[in-house]
């Protein structure tokens, strides 16, 4: 007797409850974590998106911090994924300008108010865009909680840290050379620079000795050499030994310089002397100060030369740049012109090669604050996974530089200093001070300049939760468990994180990352508006579902690795979750009601190998969940659901569930509703909708509430049949051996012939026991079990599996000469799988370093192969 399905459509429709699972979980409470002294919370902070963000195929790897979160709530952790936004200060106020371009208005039109009135209008319209699109994707974070870097509480965070670091010495503000874009307007910090390969030109400059030889150097931008202050030689090079101290004349500007002697140049390259213009090369800067060499800055801000640059002043630099060739070809000092490619800076927002230039900026000491962030990942405290990260977080903090942190912004945290205009005195302090502390003045200005965006986004792990208070959270959440994140922002947010979180808190902010790869298009390339290969994960969603994007999106690639994503795999996965969804169905229709357990049935075979299989698909599941492998997670659920459960289980099923036999039936029920009820737990991290949506439709025994606050599954030892399990996989490979044999000779599908086994030593009860499973999977007419090779047919079909040899006496349908042809394939085969093997076992270096286990293994193989091999010359000496 089956139920009425009409709640069960006979085709999954995501669109139709995806909608419906994620308001019924949100406006349940159930992203909302419960504070349990008693046991150890999983915290993950979102990284923030920006607030100009739209849903991108890299923002759709928020999927794997959902996974791990769905997976902690079902197994009982106290589960608080943060969400938030980041302000993304030069990124939004862009976005703010372009706007006021299209109103023919500037920023300074409106004031720094009436802008940043603007950008909260902005902000207030589209910041919540992409937050609304994660809902969609599935991300089941603690919404109420949601933080803006912004927000009052954080801003007071920024503040805090910024005083606190300041008033340690380890926040200065000082003249340096820092990265500048001229486009936005702004200085950069070294990491907030791209590279990308130019070919361009090197120039080789004659300058003229004033008491000695002429000097050559070669330089990539000849419109710099206006601000040389010197050149630079190697103390060892003996070319120029005598030149050290004396002076060369400065080409076009007349301008006498000193020859300097210094380790820093490379004495192989070109000609082992270089120009020095230390106001416009961070190389050249270190130089000067080392020999307290004059700094002259020849370009402004926007890039256009001032009255340093002499003649050309007023004149962009691409412009100087060809004037300043022609006037040294005129000069006959200019040497050689030869093509160079070399990689260039640019501004990682707006594209435009920055400029190295000094500047007036705030700066943070780096080396103290690095020292301890090191040493936490070397202690274990931090742990990347996979492990191969932490050098490229090695290689980034034992290198550091200070960090530029002011940006001549009007959007974002303004630095918390404050001059008097009176005497000039500059005060440092938490709030805006009523008077200046050293004349009493009230005549106060605020610093103009802004904090980079990530100073701000360092703190994100702590400032959350509520510090500087002491709040609750604060203390039950932090440090926090796991940080997930891409590989491409381990230096501008993960270091910075890490090294803030331990000078802040005093321990480090989490105790893994786990990194993973970008989304590229299917021929590896980065997805890019320009280049046209973008895909939009909202458009993926419509038509193949967000379990379909979220399976395609963690399986099938190793940890850390990029993800080619193409919408075939996505089909692909839609395909499994059609699978699934008729599987269901399938239990659904034949249920007949609540079934009863398992604990009184008759077990045979098959129940006790899909029963062991199911134990140890939870052991597996759940080690590579908590290991971080969502990949390999997703590859052990997708073999149980699609190989074992639906091909083999459910088909072993019907002649049980359709035939007259009531307590096989009631246990096939049972087993069938006790494996799906697993299975759909473990899936339920990675598809969260349509398991959900089964578990609802589904009555299963024990069941209580929704599935997304269910119980993570417990292995059985109870249903754990090692022995009959390894049987059943006997089984399974006899029946597709036999599978491949009919089908490598054209059998029609519904033809069925006798089959004759010859069981290998040990295997003959079950091969009797699974005689039925022939008959149904096998299109076997009947079983027979032989005691000798001598009673197999003379002309018959033949197959060697580890349980048995087959023999199908297909008479008049086999071409003998084909089968010959199969018999001798498969002795080739076999004898080289032996001479493999022997040779392996052979090495005593294998034998050395193996594990027992691993050597025993291979042992078992090569005897088995040799029987395989008997067994094969026999049927080859049969079939003449």
């Amino acid at each position: 007797m089956t139920e009425p399905i009409e709640d069960m459509p006979k085709a999954y429709q995501p669109a139709d409850i995806e909608a419906k699972w994620y308001r019924t979980w949100e406006d349940g409470g159930y992203f909302k974590p419960k504070i349990d002294p008693a046991k150890k919370p999983f915290t993950l902070m979102m990284p923030p998106p920006n607030i100009t963000g739209q849903l991108h195929m890299g923002h759709a790897m928020y999927t794997i911090q959902d996974v791990l979160t769905r997976f902690h709530r079902l197994a009982g952790d106290p589960t608080l994924w943060l969400p938030g936004t980041d302000h993304a200060s030069i990124a939004t106020e862009v976005k703010v300008l372009e706007a006021l371009r299209e109103e023919g208005l500037t920023k300074e039109n409106l004031g720094r108010e009436g802008f940043l009135k603007r950008a909260w209008e902005w902000r207030d319209e589209y910041g919540g865009r992409i937050v609304k699109q994660l809902r969609r994707l599935g991300a089941s974070c603690d919404w109420s909680r949601e933080r803006f870097t912004m927000d009052e509480g954080l801003s007071e965070a920024v503040a805090e840290v910024f005083c606190r670091l300041y008033e340690k010495g380890l926040i200065y503000r000082g003249d340096r050379i820092i990265q500048w874009c001229p486009e936005c307007m702004t200085s950069l910090s070294d990491i907030e620079v791209e590279y990308e390969e130019q070919s361009s030109h090197l120039w080789h400059v004659r300058y003229p000795g004033v008491e000695g030889q002429d000097v050559v150097v070669a330089t990539t931008r000849p419109e710099t050499m206006l601000g040389d202050t010197a050149v630079a030689v190697n103390p060892n090079d003996p070319r120029y030994a005598d030149l050290v101290g004396k002076h060369v004349r400065l080409p076009i500007l007349d301008r006498i310089i000193p020859v300097v002697a210094d380790e820093y140049v490379d004495a192989s390259f070109g000609t082992g002397a270089v120009k020095i213009t230390p106001a416009h090369d961070p190389n050249d800067f270190e130089v000067a100060k080392r020999h307290g060499l004059e700094i002259l800055r020849v370009m402004n801000y926007d890039g256009v030369m001032n009255e340093l640059a002499g003649p050309y002043a007023g004149k962009s630099a691409s412009e100087t740049r060809r004037l300043v060739a022609a006037e040294l070809e005129r000069l006959g000092l200019l040497v050689k012109v030869e093509p160079y490619t070399h990689n260039v800076g640019v501004c990682y927002r707006c594209g435009r090669t920055v400029e190295p230039i000094t500047s007036l900026q705030w700066f943070v000491t780096m080396k103290p604050l690095a020292e301890p962030a090191i040493e936490a990942v070397r202690s274990g405290a931090t742990r990347f996974a996979p492990e191969r990260f932490a050098q490229v977080y090695y290689n980034w903090m034992e290198n550091i530089r200070d960090w530029c942190i002011s940006r001549q912004l009007w959007w974002g945290h303004r630095i918390p200093a404050y001059y008097c205009d009176d005497c000039g005195t500059m005060s440092v302090a938490r709030i805006k001070p009523s008077k200046c502390p050293s004349c009493g003045s009230v005549e106060l200005r605020q610093d103009e300049d802004v904090l980079d965006t990530w100073f701000s986004s360092a703190l994100w792990p702590f400032s959350t939760l509520g510090w500087p208070k002491d709040t609750p959270d604060l203390r039950y959440f932090y440090p926090t468990s796991v940080l997930v994140t891409g590989y491409d922002i381990i230096f501008f947010w993960v270091a910075r994180m890490i090294f803030s979180g331990i000078e802040q808190m005093g321990e480090t902010p989490f105790h893994t990352v786990m990194i993973h790869g970008l989304v590229r298009d299917a021929q590896g390339r980065k997805m890019s508006k320009s280049a046209g290969n973008g895909i939009d994960p909202l458009d993926v969603i419509e038509r193949f579902g967000a379990d379909a994007l979220r399976w395609a999106l963690v399986s099938g690639v190793s940890p850390g690795n990029d993800l080619r994503y193409s919408n075939e795999k996505t089909e692909a996965a839609r395909n499994f979750a059609n699978k699934l969804w008729n599987a269901a169905r399938f239990v659904k229709m034949n249920l007949g009601g609540t079934p009863g357990g398992i604990g009184g049935c008759e077990l045979d075979l098959a129940d006790k190998w899909i029963l062991t299989l199911c134990q140890r698909t939870v052991r597996d599941a759940e080690r590579h969940y908590r290991d971080f492998d969502l990949a390999l997670a997703a590859q052990s659920l997708y073999d149980f659901t699609w190989n074992a459960f639906c091909d083999w289980t459910i088909e072993l099923s019907k002649p049980a569930l359709f035939g007259g036999d009531e307590l096989k039936r009631d246990k096939a029920r049972a087993i069938l509703a006790y494996v799906l009820d697993i299975l759909l737990k473990l899936l339920h991290p990675i598809m969260p909708f349509i398991t959900e949506e089964i578990y609802g439709l589904l009555p299963l025994p024990g069941k209580h509430g929704l599935l997304i606050e269910a119980d993570w599954p417990v292995p059985d030892a109870a249903f754990d049949f090692p022995g009959e399990a390894a049987r059943m996989e006997g089984v399974i490979e006899i029946v597709r051996a036999v599978r491949a044999i009919r089908l490598e000779r054209g059998v029609a599908p519904g033809r069925r012939a006798r089959l004759d086994l010859l069981p290998a030593a040990g295997w003959e009860d079950a091969l009797e026991e699974a005689a039925p499973i022939f008959e149904r999977l096998a299109n076997a007419q009947g079983v027979r079990i032989l005691t000798r090779r001598d009673d197999a047919p003379a002309q018959a079909a033949r197959g060697v599996t580890a349980a048995a040899e087959i023999f199908i006496p297909l008479g008049e349908l086999v071409d003998i000469d084909k089968e010959r042809a199969r018999i001798g394939k498969a002795l080739a085969q076999t004898r080289q799988e032996i001479a493999r093997g022997e040779a392996k076992l052979a090495n005593e270096g294998f034998l050395s370093k193996a594990p027992a286990g691993l050597i025993e293994e291979e042992r078992a193989k090569l005897e088995q192969r040799r029987a395989m091999l008997a067994a094969l010359e026999a049927q080859a000496e049969v079939a003449g």
